[in-house]
């Protein structure tokens, strides 16, 4: 049975685009899944998108154009209602621990997973 929130990936590197793609059609069996390239491309799509019943965004933090923390930032500028539906889980293979601990304590973010992530946390987190 297909989970019922919609997913977008904000990532740019093509390659965990496709691992993450993978892993939420293999474990959650997520379609449609939408993809943005950097933080500005997922804000557009929000603005765009701003009647979905439930949103889970796994956000990458080091981007061009738009980074995670800035688009964190533009998030936190959005209307109540619109956040409200959002879950907004960080994907980072970064070991910088003030990155972590901003990520961390940045209260529109569910949780902070390290990349590559595994399918196992995917189903734990979300069935």
């Amino acid at each position: 049975m297909p989970f019922r929130s919609q997913f977008i990936i904000i990532e740019d590197n093509l390659i965990d685009q496709f691992v993450t793609k993978k892993l939420l059609k293999k474990g959650l069996d997520i379609n449609p899944l939408f993809i943005a390239n950097n933080g500005k491309e997922g804000l557009d799509w929000l603005i765009k998108h701003p009647n979905h019943q439930s949103l889970v965004i796994l956000l990458d933090i080091q981007m061009p154009i738009m980074d995670g923390f800035e688009f964190l930032d533009e998030f936190a500028k959005l209307a109540e209602d619109v956040k409200d539906k959002i879950e907004i889980f960080v994907l980072s293979s970064t070991l910088d621990s003030d990155e972590i601990k901003k990520v961390k304590d940045n209260k529109y973010v569910s949780d902070f997973w390290n990349k590559p992530f595994r399918l196992e946390l995917l189903q734990r987190t979300f069935v």
